[in-house]
Formats: structure tokens, sequence, C-alpha cells
């Protein structure tokens, strides 16, 4: 009896202890709630991304100051081009719209990112060329997937369209959905349609398409090849040019949810108040098999390369051999930099081992391990999802169905049934053994590429899952783009999609020149780099002084000589990707070219090669900032001291290997400086 007491006893108690520890538990809980919502204003934001994130950024010296000379040439702004000033409003008689129009212009566009938005500038200026009303285009690459939100749809998935209209109300008429007895039309194909060529002209629209919209009252294009409208126009239609910038970098304005998510990463790139790089691989399958770069990679990818090549060679896309010798293909400057290159000259400019670098554009053909020598030389690399999370990424989706794609279910390319009877009516005995089972396919197989470029020359239909994530994709390239923009520095590694046209980098370089022109972008000349890299294919990783000295000297000239290759190659099929001399105008009078008296022939140079003659009006005057005389930052330091071992990491305070010391470093950028007051 005693010890059934006791037993009983010590039951009790532990039920007490067990009520106890769920007591401090809840209590634990409700601490740790009430500590988050009320004191989580006092924690600075990056604080914050240091708990939810993986990405902590490492430097060897918090404290960069922006004053000094080598923060100047790296980060600081191209001294020759701080007289250009965005100014895209109109300049001569443009009347506003007529509230009375010819009729109703309805668009399907179907494309990548930077596809749409070439198409929709073209469309707004064609719709003002034929005086009619614009419905609000449809993107094809969101109607036609499957799966997405209902919250959202077609141009709304994208872009803000209430702004989209406010913004051109002094341009063109503008309307969200055709009205009730013209959608009926269009539902039974009633209404006239063109499938407009890549890059008509003016002449194409006032004589085939205006006649057919007073007829009709109402016309459809569609659109597939990123643009409708040649990119430079007649000087009788320089307006039209402004209006396009006025469509492409201010009326085209992404949807809250996109822009707010595309904020939050631009401030935690910022949060600890350092400079970043933003660069663009432009690796992507398309452009590698258009341009015949598939021998570059030497394993599977080139397999599959060489397939797309096929693909496009067989519908016309391009004219030319399978097989095409890649080596040369570098060297004339007709493939992408690869990630390993890029380090190695961001490296050779200046850059440390503890820079940010933000990776945009999507996965890279070719997967991560392209980026593994980057990874080796710069320790802070990022892109979207380092710096946000996985619900933040699905609140921009909005609510979508929960699918799931079976890939067992895949039709297998050939049949064990046909095989096993060909085997039992293959003739009289003796036969050989039957054939063996085939390899079970799992889903880990099937998912990648691997599952059928050995099996089968068509690749595999599109599934669900795909269709949903071409969607999803246009919102990611839509913050990517918004972060290039902004960011210190651009490096593109590609400026041409997979049809041989200009691609994202090139959008964003355009951008950057019409709302920042004096920002750090390196439009590289992709010959002159291979030529260099050949020179030192051996030593790369030990680079000497002679050969950094000619890297810097290029990567200097690229900031500005660029432009004028971008104007005669890329202007001609896009105008966004340089929107000079339309959309800028010339802040330079009296008082600015007395602080360049070191080279007012260069600056005049330059502004009669860029064409940009337009004086700003004089409501801009309050917005210029003053320069100072000693601002040297694109000289180039031809007496740099360093050597070998520039590539590799080294620790605070270690200078072995041929790592500049601080007082070679001070000396440095006296010399700079220096150099460029003599300038």
């Amino acid at each position: 009896m005693k010890g059934e007491g006791k037993m009983v006893l010590f039951k009790s108690k532990m039920k007490w202890v067990g009520l106890f520890v769920i007591f401090l538990s809840v209590f634990s809980l409700s601490t740790h709630f009430l500590l988050a919502r009320y004191a989580g204003e006092g924690v600075s934001e990056y604080q914050a991304s240091i708990t939810i994130f993986s990405w902590r950024p490492i430097f060897e010296n918090s404290d960069l100051s922006p004053n000094s000379p080598l923060y100047r040439r790296l980060w600081g702004p191209v001294r020759q081009l701080q007289f250009l000033y965005p100014h895209a409003n109109p300049r001569g008689n443009y009347a506003a719209p007529i509230l009375q129009t010819n009729g109703f212009v309805f668009v399907r566009i179907r494309g990548g990112f930077h596809e749409i938005r070439n198409s929709i500038c073209d469309v707004v200026v064609i719709a003002r060329l034929l005086n009619a009303t614009l419905v609000i285009p449809e993107i094809q690459s969101t109607t036609s997937s499957k799966g997405i939100s209902s919250e959202f749809k077609s141009f709304a998935y994208l872009y803000n369209e209430d702004q989209f209209i406010a913004a051109l109300a002094k341009d063109v008429t503008i309307v969200k959905t055709l009205p009730k007895n013209l959608k009926g039309a269009r539902r039974t194909k009633k209404i006239p349609m063109f499938r407009v060529p890549l890059s008509a002209s003016p002449y194409f629209y006032l004589h085939n398409v205006l006649p057919v919209l007073n007829k009709h009252s109402v016309v459809e294009l569609v659109i597939s090849d990123g643009g409708c409208l040649q990119a430079i126009l007649p000087p009788n239609l320089e307006e039209y040019q402004r209006l396009r910038c006025r469509v492409a970098f201010h009326a085209l304005r992404l949807r809250q949810e996109v822009q707010e998510l595309a904020t939050k990463i631009l401030n935690r790139l910022r949060a600890r108040r350092r400079p970043f790089i933003a660069y663009d691989p432009g690796m992507t399958r398309d452009a590698l098999a258009y341009y015949g770069c598939g021998e570059l990679f030497q394993d599977v990818h080139t397999e599959l390369i060489q397939h797309r090549r096929s693909w496009m060679i067989k519908r016309g896309i391009v004219k030319g051999n399978l097989s095409v010798n890649s080596a040369e293909q570098r060297l004339n400057g007709s493939c992408p930099l690869m990630p390993e290159e890029i380090g190695i000259l961001l490296r050779a400019y200046g850059y440390s081992w503890d820079t940010i670098i933000y990776i945009s554009g999507g996965e890279v053909f070719g997967g991560q391990k392209k980026l593994i020598p980057l990874h080796g030389m710069f320790e802070n690399i990022v892109d979207r999802t380092f710096l946000s999370t996985g619900w933040e990424l699905s609140a921009i989706y909005g609510q979508e169905a929960n699918l799931v794609d079976e890939y067992l279910k895949i039709r297998p390319f050939f049949k064990e049934e046909m095989r096993r009877d060909t085997w039992k009516t293959s003739g009289p005995r003796p036969r050989p053994l039957p054939p063996p089972p085939a390899r079970p396919k799992y889903p880990y197989n099937m998912e990648g590429w691997w599952g059928w470029v050995a099996e089968s020359d068509n690749e595999p239909v599109s599934t669900v899952m795909e269709l949903r994530m071409n969607a999803h994709k246009l919102l990611w390239e839509a913050i990517d783009y918004t972060i290039c923009v902004e960011a210190d520095v651009f490096v593109p590694g590609f400026d041409r999609d997979g049809m041989g046209r200009p691609n994202f980098a090139s959008l964003v370089m355009g951008h950057r020149l019409y709302q920042s022109a004096a920002s750090k972008t390196f439009r590289l000349d992709r010959r002159q780099v291979a030529k260099l890299l050949e020179e030192t294919r051996d030593h790369l990783y030990e680079a000497n002084h002679t050969w950094i000295t000619a890297v810097r000297r290029h990567m200097r000239k690229a900031l500005v000589e660029g432009l004028e290759k971008e104007l005669t190659k890329l202007k001609p099929q896009s105008f966004l990707s340089h929107p000079l001399p339309e959309c800028s105008c010339s802040r330079r009078g009296p008082t600015e070219t007395s602080l360049h008296t070191s080279s007012p022939s260069t600056l005049l140079q330059v502004e009669a090669s860029l064409g940009v003659t337009h004086p700003c009006p004089d409501w801009m005057k309050g917005d210029i900032i003053s320069q100072s005389r000693d601002e040297g930052e694109e000289d180039l330091d031809e007496n740099d001291s360093s050597s070998s071992g520039l590539f590799f990491r080294h620790s605070v305070g270690s200078h072995e290997g041929g790592e500049i010391s601080n007082k070679e470093e001070i000396q440095m950028e006296d010399q700079e400086e220096l150099e460029g007051a003599e300038r």
C-alpha cells in the first residue's frame, strides 16, 4: 500500500511539473511575440535581415571614405558625361490627343521582359501616329500561362495600369478594355488582325493599317518579335522618340507589390552604406545557340546548345552551319564574357574582394558552377533569392492554385511492348534473348535536361509548372531591372538576346544613360577583352603590372567610348538602348566649362559625338550639382605597383603575394589625382 501511495504521489508531482513547463513555454512565446511587435521599430532593417536572410556581408574595411581618390575612381560619376540630363518633355508643336479618334487598337504581345517593354513603347507611338485609342496591351506570357493568380491579369500582372493611363493622358487616349460590341466581335474573330513585322516603318501603319482602322473602327496587332516600329524614326517624328522615353522611363511603373519588394531588396543591399555592382551575365541558352558559343562549356550543356541551334536553323532564325568554331566566335566578341572573366577584369580595375556584386538576369545557363570562380574572387555575391524570403516572393505572385506536375505520367519515348512483340515474331528459333527492361525513369531524371536530350530530337512539352514559371520570370526580371538601374556600377556580360537583338542588359544601359548618364556603366569591347585575356591565359591569376595597366586603360575608355559603338550597333535595333540625343539635354555653360579647364576639348568631343546640343531648360538649373576641379576619377593609374596575387583573397593586414601596401596605395591615389589634374 505504501508503494502504491508513493507511486500516485510521484505521478501527481509529474503532472504539476508538466503543467508548469507548459505554462513557462506559453509565457516565453507570448513574451517573444510582444517584444517582436513593439520593439521592432527600434531595430534597423539590416539587423532584421541578418535574422531572416542567409547573406551576411563581410568587409575588410568598414570605413570607405567617399572623398578618397580611389573611391572616386571606382565608384564616382563619369566626369565626361556629367553635362547630360534627362529631358523627354515635348519641345516643339505637340498637340494634345483628339477626343474623336479613328478607332481602337488592340495589341497582343509575346516575349520576355525586354521584348514586352520595347513593344509597349512602340504601340503607344503607333496609337499616336494613327490617332487611335489604345487598349491596354495584353501580355501573352501571362495569359497563356496556366495556374497563375486570377488577381492580376495580363498587363496588370507586371505594370501599374492606372499609372500608365494617367502618365500618358496628354499623349494618347488609353482605355482598359474594348467596348462590349467590339469584345464580342473579337471573340468571334471578326475584327481585322495584323501580324506586325519586326521594325516596321511608319509608312506601313499609315498606308496599310490606318485604312482598315477607318473602315472597321478597330484593329488587332499581334507582336511576337520584341518591336513593331523601327528604332530610328525620321527627323520630322523626333517628338515620337521622346514619347517613347516618356513611356519607358516614366509611364511604365511596376505593380505596387513588385515595386515594394524591389525597393526592399535595394534597401537591404545599401543597409551597410556600401556601394555595389550589378552584373548581368546574359548567358541564355538561345543567345549561346544563336552565336554558336556551345563549345565554351565542354559538357552536356554544349549538346543542349547545339540542339537549340539546330532548331533555330530549321526555322530560319539562324543562317549558318550547325557546327561553329566557338573559340573564333569568342575572339570576335560574339560570345558572352564568362563570370570568371568578368571577375578578373573587376579585380584588375581595383575592386576589392569584399565588393558587393548583385547577379541579375535569372539562372545562368550552365548552372551555379559557372559562378564558382567569381565567388572565389569576391566574397559578397548575392541575388534576389539571398535578399528576399520565400513568402515575400510568393506575395507578388498572388493566390495561386497548388499544382504538382506528375513526371511519371510523361509518355515514354519508346514502348517496351513493341520491342517484345517484335522479338516474339522475329522468326524461328534459335532467337536472341529478349531485350532487357528499360531503365526506370525517376522524377529527378525527368526534371532536368538530361532526361530527354539523349533519347529524342524534340524537347518535351512544357509542363504546367514551367508555364507558370515563365510568368514568374517576368516579375523576377522586373525586380532585377530596378536594382540594375539603381546600382552604383553596372557590368553587362552580353548585350544580345537569342534573336541577335539588344537584350535585358541593353535596356538597363539605356535607362541608366537616360536617368543618370554619369553613373558608371562599363560598356566593354568583348573582342578587345578576349585579346587581353589571351595574352595572359596561362597566368590569369598572376597578372603582371603591364597587363593590369592595359586592362584599366580599356575599362576606363569603355565608360565613354562604348557609347559611340552603341550609337551605331544597338540604337538601330532598339531606341531604348541608346535614347540619345533625342531624350537628353546639355547643361554645360561657361561655369561648367571653367571647371574642366584641364580637358575642355575632350568634353566638346564627347558632346559632339553624342549629338546632344539642346540646352536644358531654366527650371533645371537648381538641380545641377557643382563639380570640383580635382575630380579625376576616370584617369588611369599607369604606375600601379601591384603585381601577382591580385585576384586572391587576403586576410586583414596581410600583404603577401604582391598585395598593395597601405603606403603604396596612398601613393597610387595621389598619382591618379595628379594625372587627372594634368589632363
